[in-house]
């Protein structure tokens, strides 16, 4: 076991952390083999590890500072389509009515079958139950998008241009796969748990993690198309593909930094190498962001992947009320029949987007500005 000596850290916040987020950052740094913390603007309290952070060792693979969501992240593609369409009230309505059909947020509310693609299918896993659960859970849920923060938004840019954005995981799986590999890994104290990436517990993890990866991919690939379908029936190619960006939040990768092998671990952080495309989504019903990165070697590489909460989802759902979030939503079609569904992902729950933009400008460059017009969330 690699011994613990303290790791750097570095952050870049909208507001100072909280006391409890501010004890989890320093538990972590303190880790075994743990060399440098970057703390993104949108961090926030979570189980384990906080979300919005990038972590980098040398040796070990902490699991929980992927967290349960193994993949989870952004698609963003723009329609061969001018937004002023959604200014229909009857084609919007249709529209959201259509993608509660297609685009269940769990399997036990699926219409229809959709097969995931034959490399998916054939993906291994490392442990047989692992494989009984993905040839079936996985398999059904392919195709839906969850609950939670995890939506489809429809979105104008600064021209007019109607623009798709997808935010979706891996489903069951990940958190299946965190689970599996956590029964085995060593604790380390304070309720972290790693793995030794050259073991054969490692390999299985980054295997596992791997597929779990691909998984949310393909998924969020599928939504986009049955979003197309949706909006545009049998029109199809409305999606440009060649214009779209994909990137992901949570996972681990082995990169290098400053000229040494590291293993980064991303959660809910965005890899923000030089140039690299990414999306920055506001909170429902505001603004979000197309970035490219500038590569901040003290960030590793990373930036913020949302703009994080503020309230809690208990908090939120006590102190928000269906006008208050009505209100905030006055110039976006979405579910009104949800609104009490939908408290805890108000737009009041979660930071001002802008300020993390600004707290984060040495990390990407805004290269777009997005609008919501439509904005579907599984419940």
């Amino acid at each position: 076991m690699t011994e613990a000596t303290g790791a750097s850290m570095q952050s870049w916040l909208v507001a100072p952390m909280d006391e409890a987020v501010s004890k989890g950052i320093r538990r972590l740094c303190r880790a075994p083999d743990v060399r440098h913390v970057a703390v993104m603007p949108d961090v926030h309290l979570a189980e384990d590890v906080c979300v919005g952070v990038a972590v980098a060792t040398a040796e070990l693979l902490y699991p929980q500072a992927v967290g349960g969501d193994i993949g989870c992240g952004m698609l963003a593609v723009p329609f061969a389509a001018d937004a002023v369409r959604l200014r229909e009230p009857r084609f919007a309505g249709r529209l959201l009515a259509r993608l509660g059909e297609l685009i269940p947020a769990r399997r036990r509310h699926r219409r229809r079958a959709i097969a995931m693609p034959d490399a998916l299918c054939a993906a291994s896993l490392s442990d047989q139950r692992l494989c009984a659960l993905w040839r079936s859970t996985g398999v059904m849920e392919f195709a839906t998008i969850g609950s939670g923060n995890h939506f489809v938004e429809l979105q104008s840019d600064e021209s007019g241009r109607l623009w798709l954005m997808v935010h979706s995981g891996s489903r069951a799986i990940g958190p299946a796969i965190r689970d599996h590999h956590m029964s085995s890994a060593e604790c380390v104290g304070s309720g972290l748990k790693c793995l030794l990436a050259a073991g054969e517990s490692g390999s299985a993890y980054l295997n596992d993690a791997a597929v779990a990866r691909r998984f949310a991919a393909a998924n969020r690939r599928q939504l986009a198309l049955l979003v197309e379908e949706a909006a545009f029936g049998a029109d199809s190619g409305s999606l440009q593909w060649s214009e779209a960006i994909t990137t992901d939040h949570n996972h681990v990768e082995h990169e290098s930094h400053g000229g040494i092998d590291l293993w980064v671990h991303r959660k809910g952080a965005m890899p923000a190498w030089p140039d690299q495309p990414g999306v920055l989504p506001g909170s429902m019903g505001t603004l979000s962001y197309h970035v490219v990165g500038r590569g901040c070697a003290a960030a590793l590489c990373s930036s913020a992947h949302g703009a994080g909460r503020i309230l809690s989802r208990t908090e939120a759902r006590r102190s928000i009320t269906t006008r208050d979030l009505q209100r905030q939503m006055a110039d976006v079609w979405y579910d009104f029949r949800q609104s009490s569904r939908l408290l805890d992902e108000a737009p009041s729950a979660y930071k001002d987007i802008r300020a993390v933009a600004r707290a984060q400008r040495d990390l990407v460059k805004v290269v777009r500005v997005l609008r919501p017009v439509l904005s579907y969330k599984g419940t």
